[in-house]
């Protein structure tokens, strides 16, 4: 068997090939898989055309849409390899992944035209600057498409081959571009099959954008299974429960962040939800409360942990185990392991706490042109992920923090993720994020960044008398600032190193 990903569109399409494929909601756009492999077959014979062959580089600057998944199978298929670029970012940041990736495609939508006439300006080794529309004009997206055969065109990539370059957040530092494989993404899909309940004939709604690995796995393996991607171009809460009801939605990935606002948005008692089986939510650690609010609609949430490193799979929690152990991210998929272990390497026991590694099939190859960086990750096959983690005794996992943000005060560990999670239960909270400040006697201190419920009064008083009652003294924070948004990546990560910078201190002794 040729492990080619684009391989799985064309024998989808033998097998379901009047099967509903993709919706568009926003364009009102819905393609079989006949008819999204036809237009995946164009794409890879329009990049062809154009020069592109196996091992070059195309970055794709695009919402969610029918283009991202044409230029990404249709690369695959050809052996180019994608860049999906945060489209969030600005023009310097762009300008780095583009230049570090050396690709020579980028394909925009017109949204981004501002930014890529920035872009355009700068000394880049883009060769073609190709924008989608609608309409489209002769040098368009579209117009190269419709000119291109719609054959099969000649696989050129396997196995081993770079499929895509994905860049992490940067929420440390500068990003690195993550490298995965044609295998690597083939078992992401295999993995995420045999352990989650997706169904072939799932209708799955896609909110968070492609270039996130949590969005470009549960995508590819709702279509490796033949079921129904039903995409928003972008998250928009307030459509939310009306789409869930009108497309007859089966399962979805939101982020926690999203599913705090979809719960304060008008539409979800008065809409039938009835078909929703599940919601998955990662990128972050879920608040329990979070967990019991849906449960109590009865629509189990299951929280996942997973990396870009290892094409998003790790750890998932089922139905049965999502209220009994709430808080916990489940444990390993199926053709994955996990260890916990101790700075020295060794394992750690039941209820300690550690560094999570993982090992299987699905993870990346390098980091792109970074063997240093790649070499202290990737060890004896084991990802060493920087983040901290315990087992109970039944082997449930718990994500404790990011291994950079635990805070040291007077020699004690404090995890922040254990003192947001205390404050989200104040009924005056609507996000929150803890950090370590300077502090001249303890060292550090751990200070809250919080958000105020709309329309609520809450004072910093407040929010330190509620720690003081949920959280040993040397856990509850010293300083309390009160903010209108909280920074985070668009996965809802967030960002740390931007409000270590806001809130320097020193903490009050």
């Amino acid at each position: 068997m040729r492990e080619n990903l684009g391989l799985l569109m064309t024998k989808r399409a033998r097998i379901s090939r009047n099967q509903e494929a993709l919706v568009e909601l926003e364009r009102a756009r819905r393609y079989s898989y006949a008819e999204l492999n036809a237009r995946v077959n164009r794409a890879a014979n329009a990049l062809l055309a154009m020069g592109v062959g196996s091992g070059d580089r195309v970055a794709l600057l695009l919402m969610n849409g029918v283009e991202f998944v044409e230029a990404y199978f249709g690369g695959a298929k050809i052996g180019a390899v994608v860049v999906p670029l945060n489209w969030r970012l600005v023009a310097d940041e762009l300008e780095f992944i583009l230049n570090d990736s050396t690709s020579r495609v980028l394909l925009h939508d017109p949204e981004f035209a501002e930014t890529v006439g920035a872009l355009r300006e700068r000394e880049l080794p883009v060769e073609h600057w190709i924008e989608t529309s609608l309409e489209g004009d002769a040098g368009s997206w579209q117009a190269l498409c419709a000119a291109a055969p719609d054959r099969e065109p000649e696989i050129g990539a396997e196995g081993d081959d770079e499929l895509f370059i994905m860049y992490t957040s940067g929420t440390t530092g500068q990003p690195k571009g993550v490298v995965h494989t044609h295998s690597s993404m083939l078992w992401a899909s295999l993995t995420t099959l045999t352990t989650v309940d997706l169904r072939a004939d799932d209708r799955y709604l896609q909110v968070l954008p492609l270039f996130h690995v949590g969005a470009l796995t549960p995508m590819t393996a709702g279509l490796h299974r033949g079921g129904s991607i039903v995409m928003m171009r972008a998250f928009d809460p307030g459509r939310i429960f009306g789409t869930i009801e009108e497309e007859r939605i089966n399962c979805m990935f939101a982020v926690p962040a999203m599913l705090q606002f979809m719960w304060i948005t008008p539409g979800r008692e008065s809409s039938d939800l009835s078909t929703l089986r599940w919601i998955m939510s990662g990128a972050a650690p879920l608040p329990v409360p979070t967990i019991e609010q849906y449960a109590g609609m009865d629509i189990p949430v299951h929280q996942v942990y997973g990396l870009t490193e290892s094409c998003g799979p790790a750890c998932v929690i089922s139905s049965a185990d999502a209220i009994r152990k709430a808080g916990s991210t489940g444990q390993p998929f199926v053709h994955t392991d996990i260890r916990i272990v101790d700075p020295e390497g060794a394992d750690v026991g039941a209820g300690e706490v550690g560094e999570i590694l993982i090992r299987g099939p699905h993870l990346m190859k390098e980091y792109w042109n970074r063997p240093d960086a790649s070499a202290e990750t990737l060890r004896d096959g084991w990802l060493y992920t920087g983040d901290l983690a315990s087992q109970d005794e039944e082997g449930f996992v718990y994500i404790q923090d990011r291994k950079k943000d635990m805070i040291i005060s007077g020699g004690e560990n404090i995890y922040p993720a254990e003192i947001e999670e205390a404050l989200r239960g104040h009924p005056k909270v609507f996000d929150v994020a803890v950090i370590g400040m300077k502090s001249a006697r303890w060292g550090e201190s751990p200070a809250a960044i919080v958000v105020p419920m709309p329309g609520e009064a809450l004072t910093a008083g407040e929010v330190i008398e509620y720690a003081g009652k949920k959280l040993a003294r040397f856990k509850v924070p010293q300083v309390v600032e009160l903010v209108e948004a909280i920074p985070r990546n668009p996965t809802g990560k967030i960002l740390k190193r931007v409000l270590r910078d806001q809130f320097p201190g020193p903490a009050p002794e």
